[in-house]
């Protein structure tokens, strides 16, 4: 693994550390080296892993190992929504036997604020960003700490403009030089991976994924977009621009597309067995990162 250790751009101590554990390889990886590395050039440091309700159950599995084999000590969170207005999202302290696995966390954000998609991505930040926010104010951190999420140099574009205004750090850029390749290299050599193709990402459906990821999930396990067509016939009107008498109800597919209307095209496509390049231009990586820039999408 290449290690061009250059801490020039970020400062690499401080009081409070907080380690965004999204449950992919690449935070994992990034977790795993400020523990090993850095660990003690912060006063305070905390892994928190927020569950969505709709994770792969691999995604769960994985970082329940990374506890058990590395020593995380992650700390397990859900969104806890208040459905009045003006109220914030809260969280709750889960475990790997107690997380949600049905995508309860998932619905009580749609009920309140809709259907998340390109124009309204409030799903990271309700099930993830503010859950974990939420915690570490109950630690009484305040706003006084540093959030590092794991974001490789072969992924700028998704790094936040406003990192330094929000406390950002991203040490797989600032600190240690860690693409792709040394990301995967550095897993194929740990005892335990991450059992999932990097199409299927950590969300079982991901909005965000191409058609051509959408197909390919379908075909493997239709059941998984049960929750999406049901969040939609059920709560398609609910949202600040929604009325109930509006003609079309909020979708979470690109092209204003319904789970529907998403099935019925992709059984129509000559599904690949694979997809050539995961990421290219892809919105959706193997994992769903705090403080996401405006998600980009695929052509396919």
């Amino acid at each position: 693994m290449r290690d061009l250790f250059s801490p020039t751009t970020t400062t690499v101590s401080g009081k409070r550390l907080l380690l965004s554990m999204s449950g992919g390889r690449t935070s994992a990886y990034m977790t795993r080296q400020v523990l090993t590395r850095l660990a003690h050039l912060w006063d305070e440091i905390v892994t928190v892993f927020a569950n969505t309700g709709e994770e792969n159950e691999e995604t769960l599995e994985f970082v329940r190992q990374c506890d058990e084999v590395f020593g995380f000590n992650t700390v397990w969170v859900e969104a806890v929504v208040n459905p009045e207005k003006r109220a914030g999202t809260k969280h709750k302290v889960v475990n790997f036997e107690t997380a949600s696995r049905h995508g309860e966390p998932f619905e009580a954000v749609i009920a309140k604020y809709g259907i998340p998609n390109m124009k309204h991505p409030h799903c990271t930040r309700e099930l993830k960003q503010r859950a974990i926010e939420s915690y570490a104010a109950s630690l009484g951190w305040g706003k006084d700490y540093v959030t590092a999420i794991g974001i490789r140099p072969d992924e700028l574009r998704r790094v936040n403009p406003k990192a330094t205004e929000r406390k950002i750090v991203y040490p797989l850029v600032d600190w240690f030089y860690a693409d792709k390749q040394d990301v995967n290299d550095w897993w194929d050599e740990q005892p335990f991976n991450l059992r999932l193709q990097e199409h299927q990402g950590n969300c079982k459906w991901c909005w965000k994924k191409s058609f051509i990821k959408h197909g390919l999930l379908l075909k493997e396990n239709a059941a998984n977009y049960n929750f999406p067509a049901r969040m939609e016939a059920e709560y398609g009107y609910v949202g600040p621009d929604q009325e109930p008498d509006e003609a079309f109800p909020r979708t979470f597919f690109r092209g204003n597309l319904s789970t529907v209307a998403l099935k019925a095209m992709c059984a129509e496509m000559d599904a690949p067995t694979r997809v050539a390049d995961p990421d290219e231009n892809s919105g959706c990586g193997e994992s769903c990162e705090l403080y996401p820039t405006l998600p980009l999408f695929a052509a396919a």
